[in-house]
């Protein structure tokens, strides 16, 4: 029946008239009206999430550092070109003072020609992992195929703006030449074109019906104890549940869990699905939502991703204005962090005690990466004079992590309480 079903929409995708006949007579012929029950939630800080966070600002900013010195064509960059690269870094300290901090990635001296003049070039050991990174995304170059075609299927018009999509190299793990090296080597799958706006764009070339499984679907169906329900899912018999995992205090509340209960009774949509025959003001457009948001973040490989990031696709994800109200309204599926002088938002299921729940091979080289940094940072005055001592360190390094996430997840578990002052609309509210 399912196999059936899905041959059937990919039929009706390419003729929107029978498609939305189809839909009014699939799920669509719920009752789309407003009828979950209102509750105003308090927002709760998660400790151990922020810390990831902040842990991340300064690995990124790094990264992309180490990304701009490998493009150059130098192989070194000066103080005077990374001087004003701390908004776009995301940094809270001037780029040359940051950059000084990790002598164990960046080597300074002084320019050829002009010797008052710092110069940054990569360490051996930045060499080598950098080379690392490239054999992994060689060897995983058709999972980071997969997830990206999987981000242009969500979309309306299936492309995004190049614009768009640079930003999220980091989130997504793709390559730092995704544009040029994917695009030229899977021409079945992506081409580069104009979108209605001028914008260069990202376009996917085919679709691809095997992508079209949502993350919530995969869980569901490899789940020895849910295979039952999924059965019953793919036949419309019953709804897919979203993994809710409340901070302390909401779990309680009688009218949440009402809430929570009512919500996931309502029929899942699947965020490759065509969405138009929706009411935008219904609660099935809400759930709707929250699908796509909970799709998107799970392809992320940190399963997380800055507010303004979604913002920028919010008319291809067909998303409402207001959809960053639907984090703070689900606290049991995403939490927003305000650290860093950002906004960020984080998939909770995610994440078990402050630590990635099916880590990516590249996260784990990043942790590597981040160790050698703050190897670098401990021991900076006397700087390359350690490096030949790195690889022993950083297993110290690692069991230090450990610990430190360890702590966090402990302090994490005491009463943790409400912030009183705090709404739900000043946390929407913030800028980035």
């Amino acid at each position: 029946m399912y196999l059936r079903t899905k041959g059937l929409l990919s039929i009706l995708r390419f003729n929107p008239a029978l498609y939305e006949t189809f839909n009014s007579f699939n799920h669509y012929q719920y009752d789309q009206c407003r009828n979950l029950v209102k509750v105003r939630l308090k927002w709760v800080k998660n400790r151990t999430l922020d810390h990831i966070i902040d842990t991340h600002t300064d690995l990124k900013a790094a990264y992309l550092l180490k990304d701009a010195i490998n493009r150059s064509s130098t192989g070194f960059l000066t103080s005077k070109s990374i001087n004003d690269w701390q908004k776009l870094l995301g940094l809270t300290v001037p780029t040359l003072r940051f950059i000084r901090r990790y002598p164990t990635l960046f080597e300074e001296f002084p320019h050829p020609k002009y010797p008052s003049l710092p110069c940054f070039r990569l360490t051996n050991i930045a060499k080598t992992l950098q080379a690392q990174e490239q054999s992994i995304f060689q060897t995983h170059e058709a999972d980071t195929v997969q997830r990206l075609c999987r981000v242009l299927m969500m979309t309306k018009n299936k492309s995004v703006p190049l614009q768009s999509l640079h930003p999220l190299k980091w989130d997504l793990g793709l390559p730092d030449d995704f544009d040029k090296a994917l695009v030229m080597k899977y021409p079945d799958h992506f081409r580069l074109g104009k979108g209605s706006n001028g914008l260069l764009c990202l376009k996917l070339a085919q679709w691809r019906e095997e992508y079209a499984v949502s993350e919530l679907q995969k869980s569901n169906e490899n789940t020895v104890l849910g295979s039952g329900e999924y059965r019953q899912f793919k036949r419309g018999q019953t709804a897919l549940a979203f993994t809710m995992s409340f901070p302390r205090g909401y779990g309680a509340q009688k009218k949440v869990k009402a809430w929570m209960e009512e919500f996931q009774k309502l029929p899942y949509i699947s965020p490759y699905e065509d969405s138009r025959g929706i009411d935008p003001n219904s609660d099935l457009m809400e759930k709707r939502v929250v699908g796509v948001l909970h799709e998107f973040l799970s392809l992320s490989i940190y399963k997380k991703t800055k507010r303004n990031y979604l913002r920028s696709l919010r008319e291809e994800l067909n998303l409402p204005h207001k959809f960053t109200r639907i984090f703070t309204r689900y606290p049991g599926i995403f939490y927003l962090s305000l650290k860093c002088k950002t906004t960020t938002v984080a998939l909770r299921e995610g994440y078990r005690r402050g630590k990635l729940v099916n880590p990516h091979p590249l996260t784990s080289l990043r942790e590597k990466f981040y160790h050698v940094m703050r190897t670098g940072l401990i021991y900076r005055s006397k700087g390359v004079g350690l490096l030949p001592q790195l690889d022993n360190l950083v297993s110290d390094a690692e069991d230090e992590m450990d610990q430190e996430m360890s702590e966090e997840e402990e302090f994490e578990s005491g009463d943790e309480s409400f912030e009183e002052g705090t709404s739900e609309e000043e946390v929407d509210s913030g800028e980035d």
